[in-house]
């Protein structure tokens, strides 16, 4: 289905005038025959006041053809069940008055993924309620707010993420004709797409890994690479939604932690990772200390040591560098040997 644009109908007012116009006139002309009813005979009187009692009747009709567009919104228009174009842009519009304006997704509202405010069956039973619904298209840039969703990562590990995407309608025609509701589909197909993509990566950098498909292992996560997980997300969503007349702008995450069940031991996992690297770098910086002292010692002959007491020396040092707690010396105020 491809976007027909309706051009040529910004004459809403000079039809609204001239509907108008042709009303009055032919209301003068009933009221005249009934004036000059004497003057005329009775043919010619009955065919005044029937004339003008029709147009009465169906000058007003090309003002239900009447349509008002703000910026950013468009019209899509039937005609006994086929396309005949699509109106775009503000401005006052004079179409075909039997032509019907079409929108499935004018009573959803779509406030986060699978979180929409009325179905199918509900919105056709408040259509035939009140026939008079706004069935405008906003062409503006929206805002889905994704659920939170626990999704498994590459590892297995449970993950509660949640994603923000921005996304416009930019193919009327697709969005009302090719998918039942729109907004409805844009919905799901988030979900979706997020679960495809969150699986191949692991929340943290993790060994034997590969989340590109080059077949070589890299250092792709959720927490570390999340720019190239949104833009993979918003690659994925556009492909699932082209034929829905949507573009993704962007796709932002918004939360990403650990599920509940996994986080505390998840926390205690980070937080001996970090005490193995903190103990590491003091065990490194203790063992150069404990070198620089003895080539200092060894350069400035300030004392001769056997290799005994030299190991006694690192042994002192290192318990001093590497404790947790300030060390308590005690002085020997005796022979060294």
């Amino acid at each position: 289905m491809e976007e027909i644009l309706l051009t040529n109908k910004k004459h809403g007012m000079r039809t609204l005038v001239l509907c108008i116009l042709i009303e009055l006139l032919a209301i003068a002309g009933a009221i005249c025959s009934g004036v000059f009813q004497d003057d005329l005979s009775t043919a010619a009187f009955a065919a005044a006041l029937i004339g003008s009692l029709v147009v009465v009747c169906i000058a007003w009709i090309p003002l239900a053809g009447l349509r008002v567009l703000k910026p950013q919104e468009a019209l899509t228009l039937t005609l006994f069940g086929k396309y005949v174009g699509t109106i775009k842009g503000e401005g006052f519009y004079a179409v075909n008055p039997f032509c019907v304006a079409v929108n499935p997704a004018a009573k959803t509202k779509l406030n986060q993924s699978g979180d929409v405010g009325t179905h199918a069956n509900d919105e056709t039973k408040a259509n035939l309620a009140f026939p008079f619904v706004d069935k405008k298209i906003s062409l503006k840039i929206m805002t889905l707010n994704n659920n939170r969703q626990k999704i498994n990562d590459c590892l297995g590990n449970p993950v509660e993420i949640g994603i923000a995407v921005m996304w416009r309608v930019v193919d009327t025609a697709k969005a009302v004709f090719n998918v039942d509701n729109y907004k409805e589909y844009l919905s799901l197909q988030c979900d979706s797409a997020l679960r495809n993509i969150v699986r191949i990566y692991p929340y943290d950098v993790a060994p034997g890994v590969d989340t590109t498909g080059d077949g070589i292992d890299d250092d792709g996560s959720l927490r570390g690479s999340s720019e190239v997980v949104a833009a993979r997300i918003r690659d994925e969503i556009q492909s699932r939604v082209d034929e829905a007349g949507i573009e993704i702008i962007e796709a932002r995450i918004t939360y990403l932690a650990y599920a509940p069940e996994i986080a505390a031991v998840m926390l205690q996992r980070q937080q001996a990772s970090a005490i193995i690297d903190a103990r590491k770098m003091i065990v490194d910086g203790a063992v150069g200390m404990v070198e620089m002292a003895l080539e200092r010692l060894n350069e400035n002959q300030l004392v001769s040591l056997d290799e005994e007491r030299k190991a006694a020396m690192v042994s002192n040092l290192l318990v001093v560098l590497c404790g947790n707690h300030d060390a308590q010396p005690i002085v020997n105020t005796g022979s060294l040997y």
